[in-house]
């Protein structure tokens, strides 16, 4: 049974709450782990029986589920964005504008990720998906879950293909890898992924949909905002979308740790991304649990976690610079010096150091530099250059 909405309840939508930024912090873990074996081109370095089990974990808990994590929450943020604007007095007109702004600056930032540090970008992605879905902030519940299931079809064709190519290329003892195409030199690294940026972050948005909207749609609620008026509930999310996930994905996983072969690839491959759909909304539910548990008596580690995820945004882009450090020919060139295992160990220590860093900022009361710019581009300096065009889209469009 769905949570309801009570309208006597109280709401202070100015609030930052805990389970979000929890979410967001250790989402950041399973990105790095999910990305650093990309910028290695040895898997097979190290002992096997370790870099069996690293690639065990991975699959279980961070390939193509850190993803479904981070836009389940990137739904839940639009919504949290909207109440605000609603409880600040703003018009259905201007929170679209905003939203529209903010979906433009994330594509332009999205791009000089991609093109300045590395091509594995999701931000162009939220943006292209935002500015064609803004119409749906505030559409019916109804809307939210029939859309999110219809692309939930073609998402799960997309992912399902791509682990069957990388599955058939590991086979072959040659894995998909960036490190096979990196650029011996900055410049050539730049220029070497425009051709192909758009087209694939067009094509990727497709994968985004089916989680974001969900995320949406609990925040409209308020479920994350506050977990004990929905406690039950977020307990049974967790026992059942992370019992789908494990169930879903162990076959996979045990096919990239080499314990298990089948002929039945696509299956395995479709129910590895349908679970990891399950996956990132039991975690987001999980989030929800553990800010109950700690409630208002957090101590540092719980802290640091949040503020990591209050500053999730730049610390993303932090875990890019630090890949292109490491493991790029013009750099450090890493790229062939250690197995999978170890590239996984290298991801766990980036986000210990991503920990400190941003507890060091919340102590000296410095907000993340990626988030203040993009607020900054969304409400101030994006205003004169698009808002014209805001209010065309604004009145060529019907309210609904």
């Amino acid at each position: 049974m769905a949570p309801s909405i009570d309208p006597q309840a109280p709401a202070d939508v100015t609030h930052r709450s805990l389970a979000p930024d929890l979410a967001r912090g250790f989402m950041l873990l399973l990105i790095a782990v999910a990305h650093a074996p990309a910028f290695v081109s040895r898997w097979d370095l190290g002992p096997a029986a370790l870099n069996a089990f690293a690639a065990l974990v991975r699959a279980l808990f961070a390939e193509n589920q850190a993803r479904a994590l981070f836009v389940v929450l990137f739904g839940y943020a639009l919504g949290q964005l909207t109440q605000r604007e609603l409880a600040r007095g703003s018009d259905w007109s201007s929170i679209r504008g905003l939203l529209r702004r903010r979906g433009l600056w994330l594509i332009v930032i999205g791009l000089a990720h991609s093109a300045l540090l590395v091509p594995l970008d999701i931000l162009a992605v939220y943006g292209l998906t935002l500015l064609v879905v803004a119409r749906l902030v505030r559409t019916r519940d109804s809307v939210l879950w029939w859309t999110s299931v219809l692309t939930l079809v073609p998402a799960t064709l997309l992912l399902s293909w791509q682990s069957v190519t990388a599955l058939t290329a590991a086979a072959m003892g040659n894995p998909i890898t960036l490190a096979q195409d990196m650029a011996p030199d900055y410049g050539a690294h730049v220029l070497a992924g425009l051709p192909f940026w758009p087209l694939k972050t067009a094509v990727s948005t497709i994968v985004v949909v089916p989680g974001m909207l969900p995320g949406l749609w609990a925040a409209r609620r308020r479920i994350l905002d506050e977990p004990e008026r929905h406690a039950p509930w977020l307990l049974r999310v967790v026992l059942i979308c992370m019992a789908v996930s494990l169930i879903g994905r162990l076959p996979m996983a045990l096919l990239l740790a080499g314990a298990w072969t089948t002929s039945w690839t696509w299956t395995v491959a479709g129910a590895h991304a349908l679970a990891g759909y399950a996956g990132g909304l039991g975690m987001a539910a999980a989030a929800g649990l553990v800010a109950i548990r700690i409630g208002r008596d957090s101590g540092r580690v719980t802290a640091a976690l949040a503020a990591l995820g209050q500053r999730s945004l730049t610390f993303y882009l932090f875990q890019s610079a630090v890949w292109v450090a490491l493991f790029y020919p013009f750099t450090l060139d890493l790229s062939d010096d250690m197995g999978f295992a170890a590239s996984c160990a290298v991801a766990v220590a980036l986000w210990l150091v991503s920990l400190l860093l941003a507890e060091g900022m919340r102590r000296a009361e410095h907000r993340g530099p990626a988030e203040v710019l993009l607020r900054w581009l969304s409400t101030r300096r994006a205003a004169p250059i698009i808002s014209r065009y805001a209010r065309r889209s604004s009145s060529a469009s019907p309210r609904g």
